[in-house]
């Protein structure tokens, strides 16, 4: 149980989700990781994300923007054998901004990111009063394709960092590790699960920032007859790079940000239903002329 405690903390302690904001810089094509489905084989479902931004400018409160990113994602997995096992995430973007000078509107299809995970350890123990302890350690990486547009040129005076982040895509292919690890005994578990996505040069030159994200949430399953319903509680961490273009820092870009998540997973045979909300509690983006103000996730899932 010893060896189980310290797996453990070495996941908590990394772990310290697609969203872009008005001038921080944080970039699209981004994918979070949370609580996944149970499957036996495969799994295809829709998740939703929401997340909303406000900036007011330090230097002249009459420039603001207010930003709502909304994206529908067909998400899906399929094992592989025993130890391996494929997942792919297909989004799409419905992004509003509001600001000093109107309403815009940005729809489209996203960043495509396909990734494949190993399971590397998988161990069940007893504890002496006869409890099985069930611990795996999954590791992976993948691949984010320049499926969304990136229609603007980065180089011209006039394009704003506010441009930059209302593209839908990134214009290059970037690349994610990720290293998830899960313990439960009886009805209580936890998950934590962190990811670093290197972003690579797009053809305007331009480099939207590393990085890296992760979360570690706990969960109790209640059994209801043949169904189930699984409270959760968390944290969320993730920190972004500074953007480049020829090399050169973006003025402010980079960010980093703490979540306090709590969500309910329903399962219903092969049908799981989830949400969960995250509210700030440590951030800076812009030199903190941006705030988060909330994000939420939905998903409805099949095992299949």
């Amino acid at each position: 149980m010893k060896k189980s405690i310290l797996i453990l903390l070495i996941a908590i302690s990394v772990t310290a989700s697609a969203s872009a904001c008005p001038i921080c810089g944080c970039g699209g094509g981004n994918v979070y990781f949370g609580l996944f489905p149970n499957f036996k084989s495969k799994f295809i479902g829709l998740r939703y994300n929401y997340a909303g931004y406000h900036t007011q400018l330090a230097n002249d409160e009459t420039q603001f923007s207010t930003n709502h990113y909304n994206s529908t994602e067909i998400w899906g997995g399929f094992n592989v054998g025993k130890k391996f096992k494929v997942l792919a995430f297909i989004p799409y973007y419905s992004n509003k901004q509001i600001d000093d000078d109107g309403t815009t509107y940005k729809n489209g299809l996203g960043d495509i990111t396909l990734m494949g995970q190993y399971l590397l350890w998988d161990d069940i123990t007893t504890t002496g009063n006869s409890k099985a302890v069930q611990q795996q350690l999954w590791i992976g990486g993948g691949v984010k394709l320049a499926t969304g547009s990136f229609n603007i040129d980065p180089k011209d005076s006039a394009t704003t960092v506010a441009d930059i982040n209302a593209q839908l895509g990134t214009g290059s292919t970037d690349f994610l590790l990720n290293v998830s690890y899960s313990i439960n005994t009886g009805n209580f578990g936890v998950n934590a699960s962190a990811t670093y996505k290197i972003n690579t040069l797009n053809n305007d030159q331009y480099k939207y920032g590393d990085k890296f994200s992760s979360t570690c949430i706990a969960y109790y399953r209640i059994a209801v007859k043949k169904n189930s319903i699984s409270p959760n509680l968390g944290v969320g961490y993730e920190s972004v790079s500074g953007n480049s273009l020829n090399s050169k820092k973006v003025q402010y870009t980079g960010s980093h940000l703490t979540t306090a998540i709590a969500g309910v997973e329903l399962g219903f045979n092969k049908i799981s239903l989830g949400l969960n909300a995250q509210i700030p509690m440590e951030q800076n983006f812009a030199e903190e002329q941006t705030k988060l103000k909330f994000k939420a996730m939905a998903h409805i899932t099949f095992s299949l």
